[in-house]
C-alpha cells in the first residue's frame, strides 16, 4: 500500500519560514519524480515545485522561485519543501505527489501525471 504522509505546515507570519516533509512508503521512492502542489480555497490545484528521481533536476513555479527549495533524501524516502519569505498569497493546502518516471528525466508540472498524493497540509501566512 502506497502512502505519502505529510508533516509540517501551520500558521506563520509574512516573511517567516516553514518546512514541509513527505514520507513515502510502499513504493520504490528513488524511481519517482516528486512534486509539491497547492490549492487555495475556490481555486484549482496548482504546481509549486518538482524534483527528479536523483534530485539533479528541479523546477518551480515563477511565484516561488528564490523563496522555496525542493529537496529529497532517497536514503530515508522523504521529500521536503523549504519555504522562506512567505507571503499571504502562499496560503493554501499543500500536497506532495509522486510520478513514476520510467521514461521521464525531467519532472513534470502537470497534475494528471502524478500517480500518488499525500493527504495535504494547511499552510497559513498572516500579515
Amino acid at each position: 500500500q502506497v502512502q505519502l504522509v505529510q508533516s509540517g505546515g501551520g500558521l506563520v507570519q509574512a516573511g517567516g519560514s516553514l518546512r514541509l516533509s513527505c514520507a513515502a512508503s510502499g513504493l520504490t521512492f528513488r524511481m519517482y519524480n516528486m512534486g509539491w502542489f497547492r490549492q487555495a480555497p475556490g481555486k484549482k490545484r496548482e504546481f509549486v515545485a518538482a524534483i527528479s528521481r536523483s534530485g539533479g533536476s528541479t523546477r518551480y513555479v515563477d511565484s516561488v522561485k528564490g523563496r522555496f527549495t525542493i529537496s529529497r533524501d532517497n536514503a530515508v524516502n522523504t521529500l521536503y519543501l523549504q519555504m522562506s519569505s512567505l507571503k499571504p498569497e502562499d496560503t493554501a493546502v499543500y500536497y506532495c505527489a509522486g510520478d513514476l518516471a520510467t521514461f521521464k528525466s525531467y519532472p513534470t508540472s502537470a497534475v494528471p501525471e502524478y500517480d500518488y498524493w499525500g493527504q495535504g497540509t494547511q499552510v497559513t501566512v498572516s500579515l
